[in-house]
Formats: C-alpha cells, structure tokens, sequence
C-alpha cells in the first residue's frame, strides 16, 4: 500500500506541487529518500525516525521507501520532515490517508516530536488554497500562513501527537489568526534636519514617484539622515504589496513568530555586501537585498565602495523590476521593484568642491573616485542632487523644520492621482510615474510648447539618452501631480532637468 502526502518545492516566491509517496514492504529494515533530496532532506530519516519514537510510534520492521515526485525536481531544505512522518503515520493507520488527501503539508521535527518553524509558510499556503486544499504548518508559522485568506483551512499543530488526536476527534486544532508586528518605535521625522531645503525637495519629490535618487556631498552633511527618513514620507502599504513584501521575508525566513509588518522595507546593506548577498543566491537560492527591498527602499551608503560588478548587477532589477538567479540546473526569479537610494562623497577624502579646500592629488581624485560608478547604472538615477555641508546658521537657527507628516500629506495627495491614472489606463501601466511604461509615459507627460522646446534643447546640450529622456518627463510628471496639474509644464520639465544636470558630471567622469 503506498500513501500520498501533497507537499510544496519552491522555485523564487512559487510554490510548485510535491507528492510525497511512502510504502511499506518486506526487505532491508530502514528508510529510503529518493526522488532528487539535498542533504537536509536526506538527513530527514533520522529526524522522522526520532520524532515517532518520541510520540509512542514504533516504526516498521520493514524496507520504508519514500519517494519524492516529480522525480527530477531538485528538492531542497528541512520542511519535508513533516510531509514524510504524515505519509509514514498514514501508512501505519495512525492517521487517515484520506483527511490528508485535503492538506498541503510542510513542517521540521524536533527529535522529541515537536514541530519547527520553516520558511516559505506563506507561499505554501497560496498555492494550497489555489489548489483548492488547506494547509498543515508549524504552530510558528501558522499566522503567517492565515494571511494566505480566510477561506482555507489552516492547522498549525505544535507536534505530531497532536495532529494525530486532531484526526481522531480528541483533540480540535484552532485556526491560527494573522497577526500584524507591532511597530518598532517612531520613524524619524524630517524635523531633525536642519537646512538642506533643496535636498528635502528632493526627496519629496523622489517619494511622490517613487524615483531613484542620488545625493552627493562631503561627510557630515546629512545624506543619511535624508534617506534614513524617507519612510516615514512615503505612502502605507496596499494590501498587495503586503502580500508581495511578506512573500519574499517568508522565503528568506525573516518573519518573525509568522507575523507581518506593515511598514515598508528599508534595506541597508554594507558595502562589502556580495553580489549574491545583494541580488540572491547561494546554495540554497535566497532572495537578496535588493529582493526584500521590494516595494520599498534599498539604501547604498558610500555608494563607490561597493564592488562594480556589484553595482553593475542592479541594472537589471532597476530597469524590469525582476531579479534573474541562473544557474546551471534551474532559474529563480524573484521581484524586485525597489526604490534606489545611494549617498557618496565627491571624492575620496570628501571635500572637493568645497570653499576653501584644496585635494592634494587635484582634480584626478574626484574624477577616479567618481569613475568607479559605471554610466549605464547613473543613467537608471532619476534624481541626482548636490548636497552641501551645513553651515553655523542653519544648525544655530531655532525655527523648527517642516515635519514628516506635512510632507506626507502632498506625497499621499500625488500618489492618490497617479493612482487614479493608472487605473483607468488598465494593467500594464505602472503604479507610480517612475514605474510608468515608456509607451504611456510619453501620452501622460506630453509638455506643452514651450516645455517641448526647454526639452528638446537640454536634450542636444546635455546628450540625453533614450532612457534619460523617458525619466525626464516621468520626474516632470511627478512635479505636476505635486503641484495639482493636469498637463506638463515648462516649470516642471525645468526642474526635472535640473536633477540631472549633477548626474551628467558624474557620467563624464565615468
């Protein structure tokens, strides 16, 4: 007699369907894996064996084969364990086979019967309920899988004694509620900030329509403290970008007690990061930073400092907002649709440019420095902006800055309308002007005559690119939601202009 267990392989954030097949026969006493297992996976054996034992169940004198189907999929981590001691019990008659037959399972075993949390809780449990099928899942895990909706039936068993009572009717498991994380303190207030007005311009701007931004300045003069309070600017999540966030976090095992947070990410990684510890990958293919920062910010402090085949390796997230993990034996792709943020010196010792300061190495010291961030990259940068050290006045000056509230409200106000445009142009069409698609952006942000003009003879000085050309008029049409208006204007197109106009020196230097 062979038994069947649905469980779940994942491939990105997908959850693909796995039938854990296990018979019991006469032969050679022990338990086979077979069907493609990884090492955590074959080491299951003695975790399922110890975990009966430990639960009042002896297992078989008997030759016990597990097959894992499709058997050319690759089948990775401890979250097998579950689906196989199930299959086993049902084999055994300690569990009916057809209660499981309604269930899609996954969970790690204690040696003492216990059942751990995994990651991916989430994934399998949409995948289940588009399967028509409930799920079985850690305790751990079960708030994070009752996001999945609240039609499907979820149980979430602390061990296996007490799934088997569940099916014999001693024991009822409750449905696991979702849960929100609470918050973990005050956002930062753009209060802090003192001075740099046309940097907090910026910045607002690059919140309303979700553009990149670059801010370059010498040390102290609060380029991180800028990006540090972009969250607390930017618009709450939808309920599907929730979703979508708390996917990734699932499969990176970054949802603590199976709880989601509703704030949106904000990534920060160091600039020795690797290149699979930015876009993903790694034996086991993870998401990376630039992956959960989906819907969110990644934030790139001494931007230079990061290796270039590293930088070089966001240009194709930024430009499709996808992250494409190949190797030799499958591909994974993960979304990726972040919000770029980066922060650099002029130079290497910081201060070119500054009054008074003059670089020992001269001008090569800016232009080397700079040379290191490739142009392809800068040409993805909406917004690039000059930040310049603070002076006595504005740290001495007592007036109180603009709050982060304030700031939200326009923000919100611009969202709302792109919101607006976006859904009567149907799928397809983007969520915020800096994610429009190219054939509409050219319709929505239309200038009139005198703003086609200023762009077309900016277009021939400065040697805007294709692209360039395109994030113009989104960043313009950003300024119009801003301002409430409903067509381009030269004043728009002036001041989106001028947000590249630092970023074509640093092109020249590159």
């Amino acid at each position: 007699m062979v038994s069947r267990v649905r469980t779940v392989a994942f491939q990105g954030i997908e959850a693909v369907p796995v039938d854990v097949q296990v018979m019991v026969a006469p032969g050679k006493v022990g338990i086979q894996i077979v069907g493609l297992p990884d090492k955590a996976v074959a080491e299951s054996r003695e975790r399922v064996q110890a975990a009966l034992h430990a639960s009042g169940l002896s297992m078989p004198a008997k030759k016990v084969t597990v097959n894992l189907a499709p058997a050319d999929l690759p089948k990775e981590g401890s979250h097998y364990d579950l689906p196989i001691a199930l299959g086993l019990m049902a084999a055994l008659g300690a569990v009916p086979g057809d209660a499981l037959a309604e269930y899609v399972v996954l969970g790690e075993l204690s040696l003492d019967g216990t059942i751990a949390p995994v990651a991916g809780a989430l994934p399998a449990a949409i995948g289940a309920n588009a399967e028509g099928k409930g799920l079985i899942c850690p305790h751990g895990s079960g708030s994070e899988a009752a996001w999945a909706g609240e039609e499907i039936d979820i149980l979430a068993p602390r061990s296996l004694i007490a799934i088997a009572n569940h099916f014999r009717g001693t024991q009822v498991l409750k449905r696991p509620e979702a849960r929100i994380r609470p918050a973990a303190g005050v956002l930062p207030d753009l209060a802090d900030i003192k001075g740099q007005e046309s940097a907090k311009r910026a910045l607002e701007v690059a919140a309303a329509g979700g553009h990149n931004l670059l801010m370059v300045g010498p040390p102290g003069a609060g380029k991180s403290m800028l990006a540090q309070r972009l969250p607390s600017i930017l618009p709450p999540l939808s309920a599907r970008e929730l979703l979508e966030i708390s996917m990734i976090a699932s499969m990176a095992g970054e949802l603590a007690g199976g709880q989601l947070s509703d704030r949106r990410p904000f990534r920060a990684p160091h600039h020795s990061a690797s290149m699979a510890a930015m876009v993903g990958g790694g034996l086991r293919i993870r998401p990376g930073e630039v992956s959960l920062a989906h819907n969110g910010v990644l934030f790139l402090d001494e931007f230079p400092e990061f290796t270039p085949q590293v930088l070089d390796s966001l240009r194709q997230p930024l430009e499709s907002g996808e992250c494409v993990i190949a190797r030799a034996n499958h591909r994974v792709t993960y979304p990726s649709r972040i919000q770029l943020v980066a922060a650099m010196n002029p130079c290497r010792c910081g201060m070119a440019g500054e009054p008074g300061y003059r670089c020992a190495r001269g001008p090569r010291c800016q232009s080397d420095y700079q040379a290191r961030i490739s142009g392809p990259l800068l040409d993805r940068v909406d917004l690039r902006i000059d930040v310049p050290a603070i002076s006595a006045n504005d740290l001495i000056r007592p007036a109180k800055a603009e709050s982060s509230s304030a700031v939200a409200e326009r923000v919100a106000r611009a969202r709302a309308i792109q919101a607006e445009r976006f859904a009567a142009l149907g799928p397809g069409g983007g969520m915020t002007n800096a994610h429009c698609a190219t054939r509409l952006i050219e319709e929505i942000a239309a200038p009139d005559a005198k703003g086609t003009a200023l762009l077309y003879e900016a277009s021939e000085k400065l040697g805007f690119s294709a692209r360039a050309y395109h994030r113009v008029l989104r960043v313009a049409r950003t300024l119009a939601d801003l301002d409430g208006e409903a067509k381009v204007g030269r004043i728009h197109l002036a001041e989106a202009i001028s947000y590249r106009v630092p970023g074509e020196r640093l092109a020249q230097a590159a």
